[in-house]
């Protein structure tokens, strides 16, 4: 009976070695991604199922990533940050600034008439996140990416051609540059996440909205409102994304899990996703032309009056950030030039 153990035992152990050696026993592992979108709309089916598809075919099937759409895991957008930092889900995608104030460095490439192109503008923000902001704004979190969507533009009832249309306006604003830039301008800035803004339009909560054109239609705006204000050169302004994961379940996973995660973010990752929004921007925009809706682009000499009513929002910007101790000009300027540099890769 002894020597039928210890060779039933010694089998098991060949057994045992031998699906290690297969991978059987590997390590597998399952992330929670959570974002605030529908999964149709353009970022979760050509961004995020992009990013999490490859993760899990280089991980030859031992990384699993669930994907939890419309915030379905409970909470508010201005939530997920702190989800993913408290380990709530395992990973998120979220506009910084629904936390504003919290991450003050990435508000300065969504000040006004600063972007020039998405991949770009992607590209800068990941340098300056790798530089200025890893270790101070975003240390207690893992970031996958860091992108800027395509140009944002103003979407409403009524048109808007020149900075004084807006006066007395009540318009959805996705950040705080966003809604000092519509103070200064005569609106109202109306606080709302991004999947608010359908009801916010149709029950007349709101005049209109900033938003990029691809993200128009999953909320069906060019429905919901007829008239279409786009600027020719640097955008009007635009939002900054970060897909963000759980320091400590990154910090947890083996070596050869943690380099399929790398080696499907970081800048190149960035450039995918802030190009890949930018160019859903077209087929949106096409809807909005289909219906003969009216279509306004402001260019040449009719940008100088929206650049000068844009100048109080840089000044206001650079002495908030001087109350925090950071030098708002210095990063400013080194965005700029960062943007041009980076800018003819992408034109």
């Amino acid at each position: 009976m002894t020597t039928r153990r210890k060779v039933l035992g010694a089998l098991g152990g060949v057994a045992l070695a031998a699906m290690a050696a297969t991978g059987a026993l590997a390590q597998e592992v399952t992330l929670k991604l959570h974002q605030f979108l529908p999964p149709q709309a353009n970022v979760p089916k050509l961004v995020l199922d992009v990013w999490a598809d490859n993760v899990e075919k280089d991980s030859g099937g031992r990384i699993k990533v669930d994907r939890y759409a419309s915030m379905s895991l409970g909470g508010t957008p201005p939530q997920l940050m702190d989800q993913a930092r408290d380990g709530v889900v395992d990973i998120v995608w979220t506009v910084v600034g629904y936390t504003p104030g919290r991450f003050p460095g990435t508000e300065v490439f969504e000040l006004p008439f600063m972007m020039t192109n998405a991949r770009a503008v992607s590209r800068a923000y990941w340098e300056m996140y790798e530089k200025h902001w890893k270790e101070t704004d975003f240390k207690d979190v893992h970031i996958l990416g860091t992108w800027v969507h395509g140009p944002g533009m103003i979407h409403t009832k009524d048109p808007v051609t020149a900075p004084g249309d807006l006066a007395g306006m009540k318009i959805r604003g996705g950040s705080n540059s966003v809604n000092l830039l519509l103070t200064e301008l005569g609106a109202t800035p109306v606080g709302m996440p991004v999947p608010a803004v359908s009801e916010g339009l149709s029950k007349g909560v709101i005049d209109g909205t900033t938003i990029p054109w691809e993200v128009t239609s999953s909320l069906k705006v060019p429905e919901l409102v007829s008239n279409h204000t786009e600027f020719a050169g640097e955008a009007l302004y635009v939002l900054t994304f970060v897909l963000a994961m759980n320091k400590p379940r990154y910090d947890s996973l083996p070596d050869d899990l943690k380099k399929v995660i790398d080696d499907n973010s970081g800048m190149e990752f960035s450039v995918f996703a802030g190009g890949t929004q930018a160019d859903a921007d077209g087929p949106a925009r096409q809807i909005a032309v289909d219906l003969g809706n009216n279509i306004i682009t402001v260019e040449g000499d009719n940008m100088q009056a929206w650049r000068d009513a844009a100048q109080p929002v840089y000044e206001q910007w650079i002495a908030e950030m001087d109350k925090r101790g950071i030098d708002g000009q210095a990063l400013i300027d080194e965005a700029r030039g960062l943007i041009a540099e980076y800018t003819p890769m992408y034109e």
